[in-house]
């Protein structure tokens, strides 16, 4: 168990969802995690390493070759039969499995894939599995991944080469990350039952001293290129021993917000260009204010929006309005006009954020300033965000 736990301990590092199943009895069960699945809601998932040995040099990663401390790894069957156990007991009911890099990334994503195939044909296990492709993956192997696997990911880390360059000597952001997650695109272009769950990366924020324009530039190349189906932002945390041991930590707040335009562009569908008017001179999202807010405050001619008339992509648009709302609005219209802002909070608007951007017949300009002075000096600073409120 001293193994497992080490190896559960070492995945604490890459994002798969939100939240901790919050187990306390067994710390090998510290690190199962909840994550949203594409049409089943969240399951827990068992997240671990195969093995915690590298031979790369990534500046953030516990796991970096020449960093002092134990290595562990286990078998493929050693850790089918970990899962299998917990699955049995209805503690899990998916696998999140990642790695560090071996003797070399071929071995060691063989001795993934065996895993699963272990995992699928002599337990017949038929759930939930996330399986990282390991940089610098051959394509038989990435293509076997694709095969097994509801979801795969492999990790960007970096917007950049450049700015990846100054993580790691030995990864190459095109030839190693990006080239393998376009194997991926190739290999399920018009299968629906390989990868159902799509394929999804990571960066950490603030390690390399990127901003989060260069950040975004590629989350919205990755949307649109790649068709990669989500992005996760992990704020970087020092590790002791590392060679960035003395870098200060990412505010938690800073991945909150880029979360938050990382949905503009993925579900609100915001142009790559509107977002950007959300960011500082610096090339930031500040950390106090809502990037929503920001975009709209820069584009008055398109407010007040008349909440009787506007179309789906007129509502989402404004302040306080999310697709879930939009849709509730547009319902509703079908059985009588919206007459008051008392209506729209049964709907789930955000009232106060709404108000100085919408419109009814009605509507007193009392009602709109009202509501307008919490903000006439910027967003709330929220209080820390939780992990779920981050990720989710």
């Amino acid at each position: 168990m001293d193994r497992t736990e080490s190896l559960v301990d070492g995945a604490r590092f890459d994002v798969c969802g939100y939240g901790s199943a919050g187990f306390t009895s067994m710390s090998a069960l510290r690190h199962i995690h909840r994550a949203a699945v594409p049409g089943k809601g969240s399951v827990c998932l068992f997240k671990v390493l195969l093995t915690s040995e590298c031979i790369n040099d990534c500046a953030y990663c516990a796991n970096q070759v020449g960093r002092d401390g134990p290595r562990s790894s286990l078998r493929p069957e050693e850790l089918a039969r970990v899962f299998v156990d917990l699955h049995g007991k209805n503690l899990v009911s998916g696998l999140f499995l990642s790695s560090g890099i071996g003797t070399n990334a071929t071995r060691t994503m063989q001795s993934m894939i065996d895993t699963v195939e272990i995992l699928r044909h002599n337990h017949r296990y038929r759930g939930y599995i996330h399986l990282k492709i390991l940089p610098g993956a051959p394509f038989d192997c990435v293509e076997q991944a694709c095969k097994l696997a509801s979801r795969v990911s492999i990790n960007m880390e970096a917007p950049t080469v450049g700015h990846l360059a100054r993580l790691s000597s030995r990864k190459d952001l095109q030839q190693d990350i990006l080239q393998r997650m376009k194997w991926v695109k190739q290999l399920t272009a018009g299968d629906d039952r390989l990868v159902p769950s799509g394929q999804t990366t990571q960066f950490v924020l603030g390690a390399a001293g990127e901003t989060d324009r260069d950040v975004l530039d590629a989350t919205a190349a990755l949307y649109g290129e790649i068709g990669v189906r989500r992005v996760y932002f992990s704020p970087f945390r020092p590790v002791a021993g590392s060679r960035l041991e003395g870098v200060r930590p990412t505010p938690l707040l800073r991945a909150y917000r880029m979360y938050q335009a990382d949905w503009l562009l993925r579900v609100y569908g915001f142009s790559p260009q509107e977002v950007d008017l959300a960011l500082s001179g610096n090339g930031n999202l500040p950390l106090g204010r809502d990037p929503k807010l920001t975009i709209a405050r820069k584009q008055p001619w398109l407010f007040p929006v008349d909440v009787n008339r506007a179309s789906y992509h007129e509502l989402i648009r404004v302040p306080g309005i999310g697709p879930a709302s939009a849709s509730r609005i547009i319902e509703a219209r079908r059985e009588h006009r919206v007459f008051s802002l008392q209506q729209l909070k049964k709907m789930r608007v955000a009232t106060s954020r709404a108000a100085p951007f919408i419109w009814y017949q009605g509507m007193s300009s009392l009602e709109r300033q009202a509501s307008f002075l919490p903000w006439l000096d910027g967003d709330l600073v929220p209080k820390t965000p939780s992990l779920a409120e981050v990720v989710g």
